[in-house]
């Protein structure tokens, strides 16, 4: 529908309408409240700023447990309204092997049992067994940083279905994009993982991670519209990348440190070899 169309809900419908974006019912209720937009920009800025600033980690828990677990889209009732939505989502999951299907059932059970939380993974347009590297990948980070992780995922999931909801919404960009090129092959290196970290409580945290798709991009890292002024770091797992090629190299990860101090779009690519790389401020 279009925003005019939105505006004219009444707060009930306009509940349901937020209520198949995210399950938080503290995120529900607010926007519920804020409700009518002037523009798409508004509707966005305050769907991020309720999300990141007003809720806190039980609304963001909340949020996870009306996804049904990658892969598994049959079962509670809590995501019945919502599962033609999640299918969607997940239609990667369709070309999968049955391997790949019983991996990411032990992952998931594995996962849940360290972080007490399901896999929570903005699934669209990534394939099964490219998720199911993302869940092997952050397993091995503390609890704070999947939290941190997957209530941006969280907020990716609700950026894409109010697109969905709202005609001609703008598209949210990420503030930060990197491009991944083996100089080796000349070509894009795909399936990449890549963290993006912050430094807080004395110590660089992950923040974000992402893989890079079939044309060596990451374009949808960052869930937040705007980054703080600071310091970051993206890390790239290029060890992994050549291991699965059967490659040796001399770098199995690069780390790029680099400072954000406005909010303008920021692009970073890395030029890779076995024996070198390059980077540089794309645009």
């Amino acid at each position: 529908m279009t925003l005019s169309a939105f505006n004219t809900l009444s707060p009930a419908e306009t509940y349901a309408h937020f209520e198949n974006c995210c399950g938080s019912r503290k995120w529900i209720e607010s926007m519920t409240a804020k409700h009518p937009f002037v523009n798409t920009q508004q509707l966005f800025s305050e769907a991020a700023k309720v999300w990141f600033d007003e809720c806190d980690q039980a609304d963001w828990k909340e949020a996870f447990s009306f996804h049904p677990k990658i892969g598994q889209l049959k079962g509670d009732i809590k995501w019945a309204t919502t599962r033609h939505l999640a299918e969607k989502e997940q239609e990667g999951i369709s070309a999968a092997s049955t391997d790949v299907i019983s991996e990411l059932e032990k992952a998931n059970m594995d996962y849940e049992k360290k972080f007490g939380f399901i896999f929570i993974i903005s699934a669209s347009g990534k394939s099964a067994s490219a998720m199911l590297q993302l869940l092997k990948e952050r397993m091995i980070n503390s609890i704070h940083e999947e939290v941190r992780i997957a209530m941006g995922e969280q907020h990716k999931i609700t950026q894409l279905r109010l697109r969905k909801l709202i005609e001609s919404s703008e598209n949210v960009k990420s503030q930060l994009t990197t491009h991944v090129l083996d100089t080796s092959t000349g070509r894009p290196a795909r399936n990449v993982i890549i963290r993006l970290k912050d430094f807080g409580e004395n110590k660089w945290e992950t923040f974000a991670q992402g893989l890079t798709d079939d044309d060596g991009r990451l374009n949808d890292l960052v869930a937040l519209p705007i980054l703080k002024p600071g310091n970051y770091k993206l890390i790239f797992n290029t060890g992994s990348y050549y291991k699965f090629q059967n490659i040796k190299t001399f770098y199995p990860e690069v780390e790029i440190q680099f400072s954000i101090d406005d909010d303008a779009r920021y692009h970073v690519p890395l030029l890779i070899n076995p024996f070198g790389y390059s980077t540089y401020r794309g645009s």
